[in-house]
């Protein structure tokens, strides 16, 4: 059965040692420095037409979890980190079309240098940069950086609206056709196409213009993963492709829809941006193989309870360890973090313990279920856009190895082309281009 073409892209949490621990993955505890690994992950989602890569990233080592870094450190919890702007680089000279996307928070580097680094790693990369959006959400990240700790949520929103028009004043520093190249006269930049920005604003200032040149995108895709009220408004206003992990379609549905309306409010056509939802997809060669492979996945989650609690205490600034974890969590507990995150662990709480809760929430299962043969989730994949109305999914694998990925290429990527769901070849050379195909 044929159906509409949707987006994919990979959520790659942290260039460095995600895949410790898990089956399959071969001598990355002793090797993890070396990028390899992961430049072959590049390649083969390109060999896959993914839309990107989405290099998620932190910079502060957890200590959320009875007040200590020992159990961050002893599991690799988002612990070691690379630098994603050097793993990006690395990426794009092994790719050609695939969109690759690092994480930078808007907290950690001025506007200038943000700018001036992005669109470097655009030049790079033949016009297939994004940026993922952050706004920072820890208390021990700002201490890194010389602060008290994170402004108030709202705030830092309020600061990232204005540092993304500082950002977006300098890449527009140089107009289209600022680089002349011409020989004969001698001149390789027509200084009339390139403008000072002077912006002066309540949060951040700068001079421009953009001494790194164009960037072939004229502006890079921006991405965003806003979660709460504030959030959503703010990735309306400047994203061209949205994350989201929403539990199940209505919600899913939902939130494709509320955005949707704060980017009409914003003057934004929502088919300018392409919301994609967290999945997890079990494969077996059977229906029974696939099951019994969701069975132990599900088995290591509740056996990890304390370390799944620490990354969560990671993302939201909770220290579980302080609770009793068979009671409830207090409903005075907030969060300067993520609060979308602790809005929706209170949802699936409802009532129950802290260990119940957390031996569900997203251990396994992101946005839908998907297990079964790449037939079968391929399927499933149609039904559930087709109810929500698109654009994509974005996998997110803990079990990031040879294995995992061969079984994405070669299993369910045929499955959906089968299906008319997933792009054969690349439409366009740039990321955006590709974006906006369909």
């Amino acid at each position: 059965m044929a159906g509409k073409p949707f987006h994919l892209a990979w959520f790659l949490q942290g260039s460095s040692a995600q895949a410790w621990g898990e089956a399959w993955t071969g001598h990355i505890g002793t090797s993890w420095m070396e990028p390899e690994l992961f430049l072959n992950m590049a390649r083969t989602l390109e060999r896959a037409c993914f839309d990107y890569i989405l290099l998620e990233d932190s910079s502060y080592v957890g200590e959320s979890f009875g007040g200590s870094t020992e159990i961050y450190l002893k599991n690799a919890i988002a612990v070691p980190r690379q630098d994603p702007s050097v793993v990006a680089a690395l990426m794009t000279q092994v790719t050609s079309r695939i969109g690759i996307v690092p994480t930078f928070g808007t907290y950690a580097y001025h506007p200038y240098l943000l700018a001036r680094l992005v669109a470097t790693l655009d030049q790079v990369s033949g016009g297939r940069i994004g940026w993922n959006a952050v706004t920072g959400s820890s208390d021990f990240a700002a201490m890194n950086f010389g602060m008290q700790g994170m402004p108030d949520h709202d705030l830092r929103y309020d600061m990232a609206d204005e540092y993304m028009e500082v950002c977006r004043g300098l890449w527009g520093s140089w107009e289209p056709g600022a680089i002349v190249a011409d020989r004969k006269s001698g001149v390789l930049v027509d200084p009339t196409k390139v403008h000072a920005v002077n912006y002066q604003g309540k949060y951040f200032s700068t001079r421009g213009p953009l001494n790194s040149g164009p960037a072939p995108q004229g502006q890079p895709v921006i991405a965003q993963a806003g979660g709460s009220p504030r959030g959503r408004k703010f990735a309306a206003a400047h994203a061209d492709t949205i994350v989201v992990h929403a539990k199940g379609i209505e919600a899913m549905k939902a939130y494709r829809e509320d955005v949707h309306k704060h980017m009409v409010a914003q003057g934004r056509k929502p088919s300018d941006c392409k919301v994609l939802f967290l999945i997890n997809p079990i494969i077996g060669e059977t229906m029974e193989e696939a099951k019994e492979r969701k069975k132990k996945r599900e088995a290591i989650a509740f056996e990890k309870i304390d370390e799944r609690l620490a990354h969560f205490g990671k993302v939201t600034n909770i220290d579980f360890g302080t609770f009793d974890l068979d009671k409830p969590l207090p409903d005075h507990v907030t969060t300067n973090g993520h609060q979308a995150n602790l809005d929706q662990f209170r949802k699936m709480a409802n009532g129950r313990s802290i260990r119940e809760t957390m031996a569900s929430f997203n251990a396994v299962d992101l946005s839908v279920e998907l297990c079964g043969t790449p037939d079968h989730i391929a399927a499933r994949m149609g039904e559930v856009m087709e109810e929500v109305g698109g654009d994509g999914f974005l996998f997110s694998m803990p079990n990031v190895n040879r294995r995992t990925l061969a079984e994405i290429e070669d299993g369910l990527i045929p499955a959906l082309q089968d299906r008319s769901l997933m792009r054969k070849a690349y439409e366009h050379k740039h990321f955006r281009d590709n974006l906006l195909a369909y």
